[in-house]
């Protein structure tokens, strides 16, 4: 039987550790942290200028002819369309370097907007927003129900005023490229074998959180992939959903969370190409988008023998973020960063939170998950972590009604 008030914790912890980390994501040099920040220990706004982002100049393309002859609406950027270039509007900031970790093209600092530009303090990203876009969907139908939660995606994006945040993910801009096509909205979900990056944090977060409506792990995995395939065909987003499932069920379940931990990094596998070797091959080759997909797959897909559990006790942070795992979006590099950072601060919550937020890098959506697997072996929440969110009040009902419906 799940603890109802442990499911709730968990919630707390991925809201918390989105806001927490969003300053200074993307942000893969720390010393970039440390010169603005000292170190991140609370909430902050998004700053301006962003010293490594390369969101200006994304692309969006949607089929605008087809769509309208379908009745479908296309536009999910709204008021933050001038940093995207797109099949209608003209993208007015000229891209003229190619600088930080990954030598991708971006402007010159002066307009080198931040990912989350104009978030406030304790305000909450797009992807922490559509976990409440699901949980609002199960508690609207009492229980999830696939096409349901899709309406409810399609409006919430496609409705301006709904979303603050200017970023979105590469996978639903793709989404909505395909819907716009007509394809219907199962099926609209890109690949991993066609788009490097579908293989990211960012598709295992929402399926995370629908598995705590199943009965049991075995349930909950199943759950988990199917509603993963909905927005990210991922080999890898898929091998990540089927340890971290029944390790959240562990932690719901358990006093142990130790225990759990060593359980299940028993059996994560190691990925070959460590993380300052991925920066190399990214900047030599002036962009990941410059790598044949045959070599990326490779890169992301390919492991050793060795296991987690054998590098833990000896793990340091010197040792383990950036240069044994990048702080990247993949989870082949993310979900051992995250366990490292749970095994190191013996799971309490704002500690591993807050080294999550200064390891850099995509700490928003790794964030999440630790801080829903930090909050699932915690008793209770600082109530300064949650009176800090900026929507409050609001979360707090959408996680109350979750909670409510799937306890029934």
């Amino acid at each position: 039987m799940k603890d109802p008030n442990k499911i709730k914790n968990a919630l707390w912890g991925l809201f918390i550790a989105d806001a927490i980390s969003m300053p200074v994501h993307w942000y893969y040099k720390r010393e970039y942290i440390k010169k603005e920040y000292g170190a991140i220990s609370g909430y902050n706004k998004a700053s301006h200028p962003h010293p490594e982002s390369f969101m200006v100049g994304n692309t969006y393309f949607p089929d605008v002819q087809m769509a309208k002859k379908l009745n479908r609406p296309f536009d999910i950027l709204h008021e933050h369309i001038n940093f995207y270039n797109t099949s209608y509007s003209d993208l007015k900031i000229d891209l003229k370097v190619h600088e930080g970790e990954h030598k991708n093209p971006m402007p010159l600092l002066d307009e080198r907007y931040h990912y989350h530009h104009g978030l406030e303090a304790g305000e909450n990203t797009l992807g922490a927003n559509l976990v409440r876009v699901l949980m609002r969907s199960v508690i609207k139908n009492g229980e999830y129900d696939q096409d349901s939660f899709l309406d409810d995606l399609i409006t919430y994006m496609t409705t301006p005023g709904q979303n603050r945040d200017a970023y979105s993910e590469i996978y639903l801009r793709d989404w909505f490229e395909n819907y716009s096509k007509g394809i219907a909205p199962e099926l609209c979900a890109n690949s991993q074998h066609h788009r490097w990056s579908i293989g990211s944090h960012g598709g295992i977060i929402r399926p995370l959180i629908l598995s705590l409506t199943a009965k049991s792990p075995y349930e909950g995995v199943g759950m988990a992939i199917d509603h993963q395939n909905l927005t990210h065909r991922s080999q890898n987003v898929s091998s990540a959903l089927s340890q971290l499932v029944p390790l959240l069920f562990d932690l719901i379940n358990d006093d142990s969370p130790m225990d759990a931990l060593d359980t299940a990094a028993q059996d994560v596998a190691l990925v070959k190409i460590h993380g300052s070797e991925l920066s190399k091959k990214y900047a030599a080759a002036m962009g990941p988008g410059n790598i044949p997909k045959d070599e990326m797959w490779k890169i992301h897909t390919e492991s050793t023998d060795e296991r987690l559990s054998d590098i833990l006790p000896k793990a340091t942070d010197r040792n383990m973020i950036t240069t044994r795992f990048a702080t990247a979006c993949y989870p082949e590099h993310g979900v051992p960063l995250i366990l490292y950072f749970l095994y190191k601060n013996r799971f309490d919550l704002k500690r591993s939170i807050l080294d999550n937020a200064n390891a850099g890098g995509d700490n928003v959506h790794r964030g999440m998950i630790l801080g829903a697997l930090a909050g699932a072996s915690a008793h209770e929440i600082p109530e300064d972590l949650k009176t800090g969110l900026k929507e409050y009040k609001n979360i707090k009902d959408d996680i109350d009604g979750f909670v409510k419906i799937i306890s029934a």
